[in-house]
């Protein structure tokens, strides 16, 4: 037996063609949302790698200035109280960087060449099209 509805009143809830469209929204709001979050956290990251080299070059830069000598390790900038700690990649989540050793002949000091430069590890890709480990 069917439920007579008193005229000029309306059920209560939702029907299913009202749930679908809102589902529907949301679904392409999501699809929009989504990958620009995920470009705001590549960027992030980009900005806190471009920051860490940045540093890392000004201390090996300051330390050989001061010591006459380019560090030997990372570690060296460390233990002389360069840095407090050496800094994190955040493309590879270590603080692995590859380091790039001063020619002899180019050198402060020729008898012990240094770090000259350092780079990251990451071998990806940057949102312009540069590899990480490039920059």
């Amino acid at each position: 037996m069917a439920r007579r509805i008193p005229s000029g009143k309306r059920p209560l809830g939702f029907t299913l063609i009202e749930l679908m469209i809102v589902m529907a929204v949301i679904a392409v709001l999501v699809s929009v949302a989504v990958p620009m979050y995920q470009k705001s956290v590549i960027r992030a990251r980009e900005t806190v790698l471009r920051q860490n080299l940045f540093t890392l070059r000004t201390v090996i830069d300051e330390y050989t200035y001061d010591k006459a000598k380019a560090p030997q390790s990372l570690e060296d900038l460390v233990r002389e109280g360069y840095l407090r700690q050496i800094p994190i990649d955040p493309m590879t989540g270590q603080a692995d960087w590859e380091v790039v050793m001063e020619d002899a002949v180019t050198s402060v000091n020729q008898t012990e060449p240094g770090i000259f430069d350092v780079r990251s590890r990451s071998t990806a890709r940057s949102l312009e099209g540069t590899p990480y480990n490039e920059w």
